[in-house]
C-alpha cells in the first residue's frame, strides 16, 4: 500500500531528490519549502504528479505556519522527513560570520524546526498504520566526529540527535518510530562538488531505510546505508 510522505526542505538537494523518488515509487508527497514561488523544479514535479503531490510554503522555524498546513491536510502522514537545514559559519572560533543572528538561524532551523514539524503533524502521524519520523542529521553532530570548525552546525546536528532520542522515548507508546540519519557526504550546495555521493544516491538509500523502519530502530542514529552511528 502506498505511503504518504511529508518532506520539509523539499525544494533542492537531497530533499528534492527524495521528493522525486517518492513520487516515482507511486507514493504520495506533501512537500514543504520556504519559497514555493522560487522552487521551479519542485513545482514542475508536483504539477506532473497527477494529484499525488502537494506543495506548501512555510519556514520550519515558524510553528504557526506549519500548524496552518496541518489544518489543511486530510488523511494520515506515514513518513515525516525533517530535512530542512542550513549551514552555519564554516570557520573556527575567530570566524566573524559566527554572529548571534547566524547562530540563532542554524540552531532554530536544524533543531527547533524538526520539533515544530513533529508537533504540527503529530495528529496525522497518529492515524497512520506505520508512523515513522526521520530527522536528517549529520555525522558532524556525533561526539565521535573530530571536527575543529563549523561549531554551530555541529552543535545543531548534535542537538537534532538528542531531540530524536527524546522524541523516540516520548512517542514509543504511540507506536511512532523516530530515528535520525546521516545522509552521507553529498554533492549539494552545502556538501560541495568534491563530496562522495550524488543527491540521487543519498535519496534512494535513505528512502530504502525509511521503508523498513520498525520500533526496534526507534532512537537510533543511522547512516544512509543502514549502519548504526554513535551519537
Amino acid at each position: 500500500m502506498p505511503d504518504t510522505y511529508l518532506i520539509t526542505g523539499a525544494n533542492r538537494g537531497i530533499g528534492l531528490e527524495m521528493a522525486r523518488a517518492v513520487l516515482a515509487a507511486g507514493d504520495s508527497l506533501i512537500a514543504v519549502c520556504r519559497q514555493p514561488a522560487e522552487a521551479m523544479e519542485l513545482r514542475a514535479l508536483i504539477e506532473s504528479s497527477n494529484g499525488a503531490g502537494l506543495m506548501y510554503g512555510a519556514d520550519v522555524c515558524d510553528a504557526a505556519a506549519l500548524e496552518r498546513i496541518a489544518e489543511q491536510l486530510q488523511g494520515s502522514i506515514d513518513v515525516l522527513v525533517c530535512n530542512a537545514g542550513v549551514m552555519s559559519a564554516r570557520g573556527g572560533i575567530e570566524d566573524a560570520d559566527n554572529t548571534a543572528e547566524a547562530i540563532s538561524q542554524v540552531l532554530m532551523t536544524n533543531m527547533a524546526g524538526s520539533f515544530f514539524a513533529v508537533r504540527a503533524f503529530l495528529s496525522q502521524l497518529k492515524i497512520s498504520k506505520r508512523p515513522r519520523i526521520a530527522i536528517i542529521s549529520s555525522y558532524m553532530g556525533s561526539q565521535q566526529h573530530q571536527g575543529a570548525t563549523t561549531h554551530f552546525y555541529r552543535a545543531s546536528k548534535a542537538g537534532a540527535n538528542n531531540l530524536m532520542v527524546t522524541l523516540s522515548n516520548e512517542l514509543k507508546s504511540e507506536g511512532i518510530v523516530v530515528t535520525s540519519f546521516h545522509p552521507g557526504w553529498v554533492r549539494t550546495a552545502m556538501g560541495g562538488d568534491g563530496a562522495d555521493i550524488s543527491p540521487q544516491e543519498s535519496a534512494a538509500a535513505l528512502l530504502t531505510r525509511f521503508r523498513s523502519l520498525t520500533l526496534k530502530q526507534s532512537g537510533a542514529f543511522l547512516n544512509y546505508d543502514g549502519k548504526s552511528l554513535p551519537l
